[in-house]
């Protein structure tokens, strides 16, 4: 097994608590980590805080009975195997179990070779299929475990990470901003046969044109004003590996007719030559902006990006797979824990809920930066409703996204921009993170829109 692989992960599930402790120490000798709960309802509880390959779970429980138990895990986490056991054997009993999903079924009192063979038996099971799952299982994302999800619209994402990588082919990521698009970008890296070359991203956003430009080609001494040595650009840099282009819409005209010919001839010249320059790159380029709607306007040209989206891949926002919040969750509890030296061991399902409601308009980062000030902030445990930041407990000022019909466009920003400054309290660092834009064009759309920032 690999390092780190949910497969060692147990829960074991028991009333008795002589039971539960026997078992337990029978799961720390074959080196499986193990929690337990004493109850059905705790178990449900305890699953939406972090995933469990495996689950032994008792039938006879007097608050929720384990065949309903069963159920539930069948019907909410697929990927997870369970072992049911009883005190009460029955073949009608173990047919019931074997029909609602249960791999195996251990009958009260049971030998340790017993509980290790049906054990080691799940774990077997858990392998194979994971080997032979195809849409992004978590055998199948080995390269790209950094990624947190196991949605089906991630699954679908890490098919065409997967389908896409070993290809040469110009790779467009669409999806709002904090999706992960650089995330993917690496992964696709990763996983291609350029993994061993240089991965280079530039934001589109951060460097004036004339700066840009330079930035990207390089310049020979005396090429402009400043210009005291020939500087090597980031193409050369990235030469035989990929050049990741974040926020490609931000390019202007200019740049865009630059890069196109990059893409089509494969060479370049640097700020003040004519020798040309031979390149072997793998082009990735992201946007959060609907490309369609920059062509009409004339700020990005077309047949550029009918050279960059060879392989489109969209990311879903954080609402729309809400089901990775546990995952999610317990990843940056774990990150942030080991950073603060403290530890935070979970979330309530109370909190949960109300992580699930929220419409993080700030996708995964702002999920990230909210587990990460709480962690740092709170003094707790397990993360309960009390521990949530106000906006998502009180829900006050909460933007609310309305028909065409009844605002325009610009109005809608508007709106928006002035939520997220509301929220976070007129800090403008941190609003435009979270929009996705630099401190510059805030600036810019606080004056056009006249926007109060409150402090």
């Amino acid at each position: 097994m690999r390092k780190n692989d949910p497969i060692k992960r147990v829960l074991v599930v028991d009333d008795e608590e002589a039971i539960r402790n026997g078992i337990i120490q029978v799961l720390s000798k074959m080196n499986l980590k193990a929690d337990t709960a004493a109850g059905g309802v705790p178990a449900l509880d305890m699953m939406t805080r972090r995933p469990y390959a495996l689950v032994l779970l008792d039938i006879k429980m007097p608050d929720l009975d384990g065949i309903e138990v069963l159920k539930r895990i069948r019907q909410d986490y697929s990927g997870t195997e369970v072992i049911m056991i009883t005190g009460f054997p029955t073949i009608q009993g173990a047919v019931e179990c074997i029909k609602h999903g249960a791999l195996d079924y251990l009958v009260k009192p049971f030998r340790i070779d017993d509980l290790e063979a049906v054990v080691r038996k799940a774990l077997d099971h858990l392998e194979q299929r994971h080997r032979k799952e195809p849409d992004g299982g978590e055998a199948d994302r080995e390269g790209i475990e950094f990624i947190i999800g196991n949605s089906p619209v991630m699954k679908q994402v890490f098919a065409k990470i997967r389908r896409a990588a070993p290809s040469d082919s110009t790779v467009l990521l669409t999806g709002e901003s904090g999706t992960g698009k650089e995330l993917v970008a690496r992964a696709i890296h990763l996983l291609s046969p350029r993994r061993d070359q240089e991965f280079v991203a530039v934001d589109c956003s951060a460097l004036v044109e004339t700066l840009l430009e330079s930035e990207l080609f390089g310049h020979v001494k005396g090429s402009f004003t400043g210009a005291h040595q020939t500087k090597h650009g980031l193409f050369e840099l990235a030469n035989h590996g990929t050049f990741f282009f974040d926020e490609i819409t931000n390019l202007s005209l200019n740049i865009q007719a630059k890069l196109l010919r990059v893409i089509q001839e494969r060479e370049f010249m640097q700020v003040g030559s004519q020798r040309r320059i031979k390149l072997d790159i793998r082009i990735i380029a992201s946007s959060n902006r609907d490309l369609s709607e920059a062509i009409k306007s004339g700020s990005f040209r077309e047949d550029l990006f009918y050279r960059l989206s060879v392989i489109p891949i969209r990311l879903p926002p954080l609402r729309d797979r809400t089901g990775d919040l546990p995952l999610l969750v317990e990843h940056f509890l774990r990150k942030y824990s080991q950073k603060a030296k403290r530890e935070v061991s979970g979330i309530s399902l109370a909190a949960l809920k109300l992580l699930s409601s929220y419409a993080w308009p700030g996708n995964v980062r702002e999920l990230e930066h909210t587990i990460e000030r709480i962690v740092i902030l709170e003094d707790c445990d397990v993360i309960q409703p009390e521990h949530l930041p106000s906006f998502i407990t009180q829900r006050q000022g909460e933007f609310q996204v309305f028909t065409e019909e009844e605002h325009s466009l610009e109005d809608l920003e508007k709106r928006y921009i002035q939520f997220i400054l509301h929220r976070t309290k007129g800090r403008r660092q941190d609003a435009a993170r979270i929009l996705g834009i630099n401190r510059k064009t805030l600036r810019a759309k606080i004056e056009k829109y006249n926007l109060r920032v409150k402090r």
